[in-house]
C-alpha cells in the first residue's frame, strides 16, 4: 500500500481511502463489516464517514467493525449538514459541533476522531466561532486533526488566514468532488491547496459509477446500481456525463484495464491529492479498485485523458453540498 502525507501534516494516509456512504443503506451490517476488514487487511487505513450517512447507521457499523482494530484506522467523520429540523440541527456553531462530536464518538465507539471535518461552509456562523471550537476539540484530545469539505477556494483561504491570525489549529485537508467528470477544482482550489499545503481528498472519484462504464449503452440503469437504489442520483445521468463514461471505457480497453482503474489512476496522479475516497458495496469492488495503485500512467496517457475531459474543467461541479 502507498501512504501519503495528508497535506503538510505528519499524518500518513493510504492513497486509497474507504468511503462508507453506502454502509447501512446499500450495504447491510455484515457486508459493510467485511468490506472494512478487507480494507484494513489490504493496508487501507483511511476510513471516511459522516454523522448523516445512512441516518447515522454508517458510523454505528464502523464503530462495531473497528472493535479491537481501532489503532489500525485513521478515522474521519464530518458534521455540519442537517441532522434534524430543530433550530440548531445543522451548521458549524459551537453548540451544534460539540453536540454532534459527542454523538459521533458514541456511535464510533471511540474517544477520539483522527480527522474531524466541517461538511460544508456555514455562512450563518462566524468563522472564528467554528475554528475556535475545532481548536478546543483538538486541545481536548477528542480530535487530532481538522479538515474542510465543500469549501470554495476563497472560503478555505479565509479559514486558513483566520487560523494563522488567531493561532488556531488549521485545516490540513479539504474534500471536494473531483474526477475526470469534474475538474472544476483545478481552476482555483488545487492551486490554493498546493500553495498552502492542504491535502485534497476527492469524493465521487468515479462520478458515482458513471466512469465505470456501467451506465453506457442502451441497457438503462443496472439493477442494484446507485441510480437504481437512489432515484435522486438520476440527476447526474446527463448526456455529456454518459458520453464521457463511454469515452473513458474505450480508452481503458485500449490500455488493457478497466475504466474505473484508469479513472482512479489518473486522479491519484493529480497534484495535491492525498487520498482518494472509494466506496464499495462488495469486497470485490474494493479489491478491483486497488489495482489502480499499480497502474502508472505515461505522460502520453495522462495527456490523452486531460484532453478528453478538458471541458469538465468549466461549468458547474459534478456535485456540491451546501447550506441554504
Amino acid at each position: 500500500m502507498e501512504y501519503r502525507r495528508l497535506g503538510n501534516s505528519g499524518l500518513r494516509v493510504s492513497a486509497l481511502g474507504l468511503g462508507t456512504n453506502a454502509f447501512g443503506k446499500r450495504a447491510d451490517d455484515p457486508t459493510s463489516t467485511r468490506i472494512i476488514h478487507a480494507a484494513l487487511d489490504q493496508g487501507i487505513n483511511f476510513i471516511d464517514t459522516a454523522n448523516i450517512y445512512a441516518g447515522t447507521e454508517s458510523e454505528r457499523i464502523i464503530g462495531q467493525a473497528l472493535s479491537g482494530r481501532r489503532e489500525n484506522a485513521v478515522l474521519a467523520t464530518k458534521a455540519g449538514l442537517p441532522r434534524h429540523d430543530g433550530p440548531n440541527g445543522r451548521g458549524s456553531s459551537r453548540y451544534h459541533l460539540q453536540q454532534e462530536l459527542e454523538h459521533s464518538l458514541r456511535r464510533l465507539q471511540t474517544d477520539y476522531v483522527d480527522l474531524y471535518q466541517i461538511h460544508t461552509f456555514d455562512p450563518h456562523t462566524p468563522l472564528d466561532e467554528t475554528l475556535r471550537t475545532l481548536d478546543d476539540m483538538v486541545t481536548s484530545g477528542k480530535v487530532r486533526y481538522i479538515g474542510a469539505s465543500n469549501y470554495a477556494a476563497w472560503e478555505l483561504m479565509k479559514a486558513l488566514g483566520t487560523s494563522e491570525l488567531k493561532g488556531y489549529v488549521r485545516y490540513i485537508s479539504t474534500q471536494t468532488s473531483y474526477s475526470l467528470a469534474d475538474r472544476t477544482p483545478e481552476l482555483e482550489l488545487v492551486p490554493m491547496c498546493l500553495d498552502q499545503g492542504v491535502g485534497i481528498i476527492p469524493y465521487f472519484p468515479l462520478a458515482g459509477g458513471i466512469l465505470t462504464g456501467k451506465y453506457n449503452g442502451e441497457a438503462g440503469v443496472p439493477s442494484g446500481s446507485r441510480a437504481d437504489t437512489d432515484p435522486a442520483f438520476n440527476r447526474f445521468l446527463l448526456e455529456h456525463n454518459i458520453q464521457l463514461g463511454e469515452q473513458v471505457s474505450e480508452k481503458a480497453s485500449a490500455y488493457g484495464c478497466s475504466p474505473s482503474v484508469l479513472s482512479l489512476a489518473w486522479l491519484l496522479a493529480r497534484p495535491a491529492v492525498s487520498t482518494v475516497i472509494v466506496g464499495a458495496t462488495r469486497t470485490e469492488q474494493l479489491e478491483h479498485n486497488l489495482a489502480s495503485l499499480d497502474m502508472k500512467l505515461s505522460d502520453d496517457m495522462i495527456a490523452e485523458l486531460d484532453q478528453l475531459s478538458d471541458s469538465f474543467r468549466y461549468g458547474k461541479p459534478f456535485a456540491s453540498y451546501r447550506m441554504d
